[in-house]
């Protein structure tokens, strides 16, 4: 299994969107990942913005950006809420000081510019939202998916398939040995 020895954090907050949440988490899964629910309190259910819960299995206040290969964040409204939360935040700006991989979809971006994660970095997002990025700092571009370096951005649903191929990509390629990635 590709990604089996990794740990994930997939984001939570209540207006999540669902597909940018449940999509990664399995496909994660399925590919050997261990996935935690992060959110501002463990146990407790967030709701998507059609009213479909997720349980967090991790406090954020308990969460260790070290301990994670990757740190995931759907749409929805939720990244709104998610950085009213100042360790939410701070765990998405460790994780990328720490050059995890940082993924972040559709309106997830507000997350990535109040974590001033994005400066100076090509990035994608919804396009409702591409003034934010760019006001934070971001080279905007818009396509399915964008890598720079650690970090990797998607704009909407339907790029979940491209989205979640680049941070496999990306999770197997940080554990290649340098020889081998030079042959």
């Amino acid at each position: 299994m590709e990604l089996s020895g990794k740990r994930i954090a997939i984001l939570a907050e209540n207006l999540y969107q669902e597909m940018e949440l449940w999509y990664p988490y399995y496909r994660f899964i399925e590919a050997g990942a261990r996935v935690d629910v992060v959110a501002p309190e463990a146990g407790k259910s967030y709701s998507s913005k059609l009213g479909y819960p997720v349980k967090a299995t991790v406090a954020v206040s308990e969460a260790d950006a070290s301990q994670y290969d990757a740190v995931v964040v759907p749409g929805g409204f939720a990244p709104d809420y998610m950085r009213r939360t100042p360790a939410m935040v701070d765990f998405v700006r460790r994780a990328n000081e720490l050059g995890k991989v940082v993924a972040a979809i559709c309106h997830a971006g507000w997350i990535l510019a109040s974590a001033d994660v994005v400066r100076g970095r090509q990035a994608t997002c919804f396009f409702g939202i591409k003034d934010d990025l760019v006001n934070a700092g971001a080279l905007y571009l818009d396509q399915e998916v964008v890598r720079d370096g650690n970090l990797i951005t998607s704009r909407t649903p339907d790029d979940l398939p491209a989205f979640c191929r680049e941070i496999i990509k990306a999770l197997v390629e940080a554990h290649v040995p340098k020889e081998a990635a030079r042959a």
